[in-house]
């Protein structure tokens, strides 16, 4: 089930669903659409048995709860209001790090959580543009005039060896490391986050997902779900159907938001 917020003088449409996949025994995955403003967040966690599960469902709690209370809240005027860009920017910086900070803290206080922790990625739509929030290899795209970009730069070891040296396809699919991050919520008391800031298009479509998605099909099969597809709800399972037939190794969410007309 899909559900709606007027941005300014459109409306963006937000659907989520995760899946564990066909190998796994449980889903660390999470995902969080908040039902009071145009928010979706992604979260896989990390750790098994160290309850990547908890962090992953901190972050998108932690993070939903942090949006949903600063709309409460007046904006400040002291000692000068920011531009609204930079209030929605910080704030999804500030999000993040709270995430971070009580998944740390989580970790330190219980023994049999040590170790535990999450990828994520946010975005939430205001005033016509869209703030991305980003730690990790779970990814977010944007499908615009039939064309699916990656917004997002995977936080992984094997991104890392890409940029350091030119890679082969046969490299990069023997690479030993696939799934080492080198960036995560909740391993240290204070992480780096990316954020982006979109102006965003009517007919726009941005995609949040976890790489149990992306590990099993590549761009054009995505970018052909999701143009065939104009449902955010259907496309979304679709979307992990198709991993699940390419042997669904991993959990599996997606969030996908749509720029339509108000």
């Amino acid at each position: 089930m899909s559900i709606s917020f007027l941005v300014s003088n459109l409306r963006v449409r937000l659907a989520g669903k995760t899946d564990v996949g066909r190998v796994r025994g449980h889903n660390e995955d999470d995902f969080r659409i908040a039902d009071t403003m145009a928010l979706g967040v992604v979260s896989d966690g990390m750790g098994g048995h160290a309850c990547g599960e908890v962090a992953s469902e901190i972050a998108v709690t932690t993070i939903t709860e942090y949006f949903q209370r600063s709309d409460e809240e007046e904006p400040s005027t002291w000692p000068f209001r920011m531009p609204a860009h930079a209030t929605e920017r910080n704030a999804m910086t500030l999000a993040i790090k709270l995430a971070n900070s009580k998944i740390f803290e989580t970790a330190q206080a219980e023994p049999d959580k040590h170790g535990m922790g999450c990828t994520v990625d946010a975005i939430f739509f205001a005033k016509g543009r869209c703030y991305i929030g980003h730690v990790g290899d779970s990814r977010v795209y944007l499908m615009r005039h039939g064309h699916l970009k990656q917004l997002t730069e995977d936080h992984s070891l094997l991104n890392d060896y890409r940029r350091m040296k030119e890679m082969s396809g046969e490299e990069v699919a023997s690479f030993p490391h696939k799934n080492v991050v080198v960036r995560a919520l909740g391993l240290t008391e204070h992480v780096a986050v990316d954020v982006l800031v979109e102006q965003i298009e009517l007919g726009d479509t941005y995609l949040l997902c976890s790489d149990g998605l992306t590990d099993m099909i590549g761009d054009h099969e995505i970018l052909d779900i999701l143009a065939r597809n104009p449902q955010v709800d259907s496309a979304c399972a679709e979307l992990i159907e198709a991993a699940n037939r390419a042997g669904g190794v991993d959990n599996i969410t997606t969030l996908l938001a749509s720029v339509e007309e108000p």
